[in-house]
């Protein structure tokens, strides 16, 4: 059977513009040429062919080009606020298809208030928030401090460091100018959860109905049928108690390879079928597709309930570093086999009929 050509999509670091007032983690969200090319072999690995072809202007042009039946992307953009919307935009426009999330969800989800008010309306546990277009703009009466402040639309943890948690009006005001300084853009302030990160990582869509939040009758089934769920992880902080109280943008950069990563996290079943299903619910409600990654705060003040931070539809790939790349491991799953999996997720969504499978 003949092989698929498949297109890998991303933004290089290497190949990322440079301009003025150029802050020092601008391009953290990028992919390195390492794993752009881990993700190449493993689709080649797959039984494809695939050439990666770089998200930028030169796109319209290098897709005619090579004409692949299907795209892998993981393109995170480099300007505007829905950047990684614009690829899919692209691929839309031409009809070519490709993995994961589509452009309404990319352009929802890297905005981190718009995507707490849909949690809202579903009733999906999330903490209270406010954002802030103003430095002086006054505080809601109903959140209390310490609070939780970052950028509205960035991921990789940029802007997040042990100053984000603010505990006064001075401190609120500080980190909400160096926010606006260094982002342009609006900063987010919710209530601060005291306890444990963990992140939960999926691939799959969902089958028939599914209910987007929990039920009020403890009879009633939870649906989320279509979806695979890898183990939950945690990232060990204790080491880094003294300088990175946080999952902040240092650790999850410079010292990825350093950290920790405790996988399976040590949850009881209860907690992790709760914490699968309120993924599976965040996984409807923004209209994901294929994979995603959902990042929750268990409140150690209320016995261990889980809120909702945000959720991620193009997480990280990077080998042997990445959160779902760690929690596929922990299941006996690697990396070409974790990328494959997301293949042929949006293969079958497709209808495409990929060649005969080979022993990967």
């Amino acid at each position: 059977m003949k092989k698929l050509k498949v297109a890998l999509l991303a933004n290089a670091k290497e190949n990322a513009p440079i301009f003025e007032e150029f802050s020092e983690d601008q391009w953290d969200d990028l992919d390195s040429t390492k794993t752009i090319s881990a993700i190449v072999e493993a689709i080649k690995t797959g039984g494809h062919e695939c050439e990666f072809l770089e998200g930028n202007l030169t796109l319209f042009d290098s897709l005619r080009k090579y004409q692949p039946d299907i795209c892998f992307n993981i393109c995170e953009g480099h300007f505007g606020d829905g950047r990684e919307a614009q690829v899919p935009a692209i691929l839309e426009m031409m009809r070519i298809p490709y993995t994961g999330s589509k452009v309404m969800t990319l352009a929802l989800t890297l905005d981190k208030p718009m995507t707490k008010r849909i949690f809202h309306w579903h009733e999906l546990p999330t903490p209270e928030f406010q954002v802030f277009e103003r430095v002086d703009e006054p505080l809601n009466d109903d959140l209390k401090f310490p609070l939780f402040v970052k950028p509205s639309r960035e991921g990789t943890g940029m802007g997040v460091s042990g100053k984000s948690i603010v505990k006064d009006e001075h401190e609120l005001r500080e980190q909400i100018s160096e926010i606006f300084k260094r982002y342009k853009q609006p900063a987010l302030a919710e209530r601060y959860i005291e306890g444990r990160e963990v992140t939960v990582g999926l691939v799959g869509n969902l089958v028939g109905p599914a209910a987007r939040r929990l039920p009020h009758d403890e009879n009633l089934p939870r649906i989320q049928k279509g979806l695979h769920f890898f183990p939950p992880m945690e990232v060990d902080l204790e080491p880094f108690k003294d300088t990175d109280i946080v999952y902040s943008n240092r650790l999850k950069v410079d010292l990825a390879d350093q950290l920790n990563y405790v996988c399976p996290a040590p949850l009881d079943s209860e907690m992790i079928d709760d914490l699968n299903w309120y993924a599976a619910a965040v996984f409807r409600v923004t209209g994901a597709l294929d994979v995603s990654r959902v990042d929750f705060r268990l409140d150690a003040s209320d016995n261990w309930k889980p809120y909702i931070l945000e959720i991620n539809p193009l997480p990280g790939l990077s080998p042997g570093i990445s959160d779902i790349v760690i929690e596929a491991a922990a299941e006996g799953i690697e990396h070409h086999e974790l990328v494959n999996m997301i293949l042929d997720t949006a293969l079958r969504r497709y209808g495409i009929e990929r060649p005969a499978r080979i022993n990967y």
